[in-house]
């Protein structure tokens, strides 16, 4: 994961964090170059062991649930959750960091869209390079990236795990023969195998990428899953939200920071709704042919 060596624990406005800590042309130049940056103990341990736990906890219940969970792979999941299934949902979303990062790449009005997790299970497979979903033409022909993702491990990641590899530079790539705009032909494997990055983060650490580098889960050899936390956020016009059902109570909407309501795309309910996935992703199902 690359290392900004920026200090976590700072907090304050925009204006003030980015003339005392963060640097907005380190960011930029991070996501529009490489696709990927990050920031080493963002979170404590301790707080990511509590979201561990309760990742795992709401993985079996999904994994009971029609639809609650959807494949990714083989032996390979995704879920989506509820921001209030999580303990940590306000102090990921208010995380100094992620806001410099949101405002630097997507302007003061971004929008969280989604919330959820990743797990490669032992036995998971490579999956086929790829992209998270087709490039739209903000970045095409814009040249402009309109969403990020960011994410979180539970997990301290190791070499045997399945770490996630990362194609530096691929966002810019035009879909020129891509199945579904989304995964690059056969032909094109030596070129991202030759730019390969594996990222092996360890817990606490948080990454923040855009979902169009070209990407893939590989093989966990090992006996543990691997759980990631997802964060998915746009900028206006942008039209992720539509793959996805944020969905926030209203007593737990009543306790949210106004500075963090404008930037959610919400539906409130009065009872949370089990989420039936919609962005399933066909040709991740069979893992690397």
């Amino acid at each position: 994961m690359q290392t900004n060596n920026l200090n976590p624990s700072h907090a304050g406005t925009f204006s003030k964090v980015q003339s005392s800590v963060y640097d907005v042309a380190q960011v930029m130049g991070g996501l529009y170059g490489d696709g990927i940056i990050g920031l080493k103990s963002a979170f404590s341990k301790e707080w990511v062991q509590k979201l561990h736990d309760e990742v795992l906890d709401l993985y079996e219940d999904a994994l009971k649930r029609p639809g609650g969970a959807v494949g990714r792979g083989p032996k390979r999941h995704y879920v989506e959750i509820h921001p209030e299934d999580i303990s940590g949902f306000v102090d990921l979303a208010t995380h100094p960091w992620v806001i410099f990062v949101c405002e630097a790449v997507l302007g003061p009005d971004y929008k969280i869209v989604e919330i959820g997790f990743d797990v490669p299970n032992p036995g998971s497979q490579n999956q086929p390079w790829h992209r998270d979903f087709p490039a739209p033409d903000d970045t095409t022909v814009g040249r402009r990236l309109n969403s990020l993702a960011f994410n979180l491990t539970t997990v301290d990641v190791y070499e045997d795990m399945g770490p996630f590899e990362i194609a530096p530079g691929t966002q810019w790539d035009l879909p020129e023969g891509f199945q579904h705009e989304m995964f690059p032909p056969k032909n094109l494997y030596p070129r991202y195998e030759q730019r390969a990055q594996q990222k092996m983060p360890k817990m606490g650490d948080i990454s923040a990428r855009s979902a169009l580098t070209i990407h893939r889960g590989t093989a966990n050899l090992s006996d543990k899953s691997r759980p990631a936390l997802v964060l998915g956020v746009d900028a206006p016009g942008a039209n992720n939200a539509e793959r996805h059902d944020l969905q926030l109570t209203r007593r737990f909407f009543n306790t949210l920071p106004d500075s963090l309501r404008q930037h959610l795309t919400y539906r409130l309910v009065d009872e949370l709704e089990p989420i039936v996935q919609a962005h399933s992703i066909e040709g991740l199902m069979m893992g690397e042919a």
